[in-house]
């Protein structure tokens, strides 16, 4: 039986990461209609049944997403070629988005996630490129996770990739985050959370064989007044470091340290470092994390993400908690478009001021039609049912953070079932 992976392997990165040749951590988006989609329908056995229940800690914290996403989402549009100058490619991007916390998509609001031109080949930057608008920048993630462990998103500028500058490449971008004023009828006193946000990068560094370095960095400015009515504005910064190992049986490995400070730790849960978080967050909130993600792919017919990851927030308001994970994803392919999949994390969250800490270990077995048996082939047609178990200690997390709401009360585990298509094109 003949199992086309490299060929599925090729063509996911290509749809989901750019154009073949552009780097992976860098997206650029290829010419043509492309995009995103993941839907479904499920239910639970908790309450006399109802809306599919998912299972996670929330707060610092990312659940791991096969069987266990309660949501739908989307993202699509075009990219042309609109204009050519010797070897300078001018591109433009449009692409929409929409997201439903439960199943139906409904009347749902479309919003603009892309919108952007860039000028690609440029000689002054070494075969760089210069461009200007909102788009996804620097984003690459954990899949199992659904977790961008760094993402510079946003509206701004930039220029990418130039090359003559030692053994690796050199990107800067500038964004304005949160721009948004609110004016006090009153007294006319204008507030705003808004930051400046400038965004560095080196990176494809090569340090070993088949093995590259980036490192990225942000520098964030608070705008406004300290005597608004948002309070004090603060400054904040995060450097991160990625080692990136490829032809890891059939995959890869990234390694990756980060530590951000003030808004530079991205959110005030599990925010995207590289980001604008709160600009009222002062440098005694702070965050460092620590990973390893490997997707491999050592046969035609099985492949498997892993995932470990320790991760430590602090802030004066509400102390410190250490968010400590394990996953993995097998994938057995027992013909080229049916696949068996399963997925087990485990979490644990401890607490401040003494208290027991939270663990959460999910399980999901999920039959599935795909287009092809490679661990990235998509889409993906499943079917799932999920087993979550937690302590009493996350007990009041785990019902907090349930799109169908508290239904477990007080019990520790529970069951989910349904089904859920996951496509990018």
């Amino acid at each position: 039986m003949k199992h086309p992976v490299k060929t599925s392997l090729l063509t996911a990165l290509v749809l989901v990461f750019g154009t073949a040749s552009a780097d992976p951590m860098y997206p650029s988006d290829a010419e043509g209609f492309h995009g995103y989609l993941r839907a479904g329908a499920g239910s639970t056995t908790a309450d006399g049944g109802g809306p599919q229940s998912c299972y996670g800690l929330g707060g610092n914290t990312m659940k791991y997403r096969l069987g266990n996403e309660c949501d739908a989402y989307t993202e699509f549009g075009y990219t042309k070629a609109i204009a050519k100058s010797g070897d300078v490619t001018y591109m433009a991007t449009l692409w929409v988005n929409a997201f439903a916390p439960t199943s139906d998509f409904g009347d749902r609001k479309v919003g603009i996630v892309k919108a952007y031109v860039e000028a690609q080949g440029l000689d002054f930057l070494a075969g760089g490129t210069a461009w200007v608008g909102k788009r996804f920048y620097y984003r690459p993630d954990i899949h199992m996770l659904d977790m961008q462990y760094i993402n510079m998103n946003g509206t701004g500028a930039g220029l990418d990739r130039i090359g003559n500058v030692g053994p690796g490449k050199f990107s800067y971008a500038f964004f304005k985050d949160n721009d948004i004023t609110v004016t006090d009828p009153v007294s006319k006193v204008v507030s705003t959370q808004s930051a400046v946000r400038q965004n560095f990068i080196y990176g494809e560094i090569p340090v070993n064989q088949n093995g590259t370095l980036d490192l990225a960095a942000s520098y964030i400015v608070g705008q406004g007044k300290d005597n608004d009515a948002f309070g004090p504005k603060h400054n904040g910064w995060q450097v991160s470091a990625f080692h990136r190992q490829s032809k890891v049986f059939g995959g890869g490995n990234t390694f990756g340290v980060q530590y951000g400070v003030g808004p530079g730790v991205g959110g005030a849960g599990n925010g995207q470092m590289g980001a604008s978080g709160s600009t009222s967050f002062g440098s005694d909130v702070k965050r460092t994390r620590v990973f390893n993600d490997m997707a491999i792919q050592p046969l035609d017919h099985f492949g498997m993400e892993f995932v470990a990851l320790w991760q430590k927030d602090e802030s004066n308001a509400t102390g410190s908690s250490t968010w400590t994970t394990v996953g993995v994803r097998p994938v057995y392919a027992l013909t080229n478009n049916f696949k068996l999949v399963a997925e087990l994390g485990t979490d644990r969250v401890t607490q401040p001021n003494g208290l027991p800490a939270k663990r959460l270990t999910k399980i999901t077995f999920a039959p599935t039609i795909s287009a092809g048996p490679g661990l990235w082939s998509r889409p993906e047609l499943r079917a799932f049912v999920t087993y979550g178990k937690w302590n009493d200690a996350a007990t009041a997390s785990v019902n907090a953070n349930n799109n169908s709401g508290p239904v477990y009360n007080n019990n520790t585990s529970g069951t989910s079932y349904g089904f859920q298509v996951e496509t990018w094109f």
